[in-house]
Parts: C-alpha cells; sequence; structure tokens
C-alpha cells in the first residue's frame, strides 16, 4: 500500500484546514487508515482513526483528546482517499502529518499502523 498525504500549509490559530491521504495498490480501499503527527522536538502521536466497515455499516472514528471536537477524519473509499478536516487550529497543531493504514484496526485507540506515508507540514501561527 503507499499512501501520499497532500495538503498541509500555514494557517491562522482559529482557521481551518483539510488535509488529504490518498490510498494506492491492492485492497487499498479496504483498509482502516488513520493520522499521525510529529510537532518539532516531540515524538510521533496518534491523531485520529477510521475503520472500514464495509458498504452496510458505518465506520468508526476515534480521536486523541487533544483534538477531539475540532478535528474530524473521513474517507471516500470511491477516491482512495482519506481526509482530515482540522477545526479552531492551535500553535500547538503544528506537525508533519503522517498518513497511515492498519489493516487490523476495528475500533478504539489500539491504532497500530502497517504502512506510513510521507507526511505533511500543517504549520498554525499565532
Amino acid at each position: 500500500v503507499q499512501l501520499q498525504a497532500s495538503g498541509g500549509g500555514l494557517v491562522q490559530a482559529g482557521g481551518s484546514l483539510t488535509i488529504s491521504c490518498a490510498a494506492s495498490g491492492r485492497t487499498h480501499s479496504l483498509y482502516p487508515m488513520g493520522w499521525f503527527r510529529q510537532a518539532p522536538g516531540k515524538e510521533r502521536e496518534f491523531v485520529a482513526a477510521i475503520t472500514w466497515a464495509g458498504e452496510e455499516s458505518p465506520d468508526k472514528t476515534y480521536y486523541a483528546g487533544s483534538v477531539k471536537g475540532r478535528f474530524t477524519i473521513s474517507r471516500d473509499n470511491a477516491k482512495s482517499t482519506c481526509y482530515l478536516q482540522m477545526n479552531n487550529l492551535k500553535p500547538e497543531d503544528t506537525a508533519v502529518y503522517y498518513c497511515t493504514a492498519d489493516r487490523n484496526y476495528r475500533g478504539g485507540r489500539h491504532y497500530t499502523p502497517d504502512w506510513w506515508g510521507q507526511g505533511t507540514l500543517v504549520t498554525v501561527s499565532s
């Protein structure tokens, strides 16, 4: 599975930004996906994840406490793309955001990526 993140940029505090992750490879549209981020001088941390529940069931989402209520993860399986909509951005959200996929994820906090894409930089100015 190849993951290509895009959409990062510079935004003012309180603003919004949506980043995208395009997946490619065999059966890619069936995999749960998620986002991690790494701020300068800090460890990489989990941001959000979404399951792949199939055509007849709603997907489940899970968020880190620091972004819950401000960020929304979604997916468009027809486009093989995962999105992270980020609202009310704060300077502490500044980081490189990494797109990931986890073939076994079923929801909740135990999200363990099998594949990583390159990052996209999000910078929030105060």
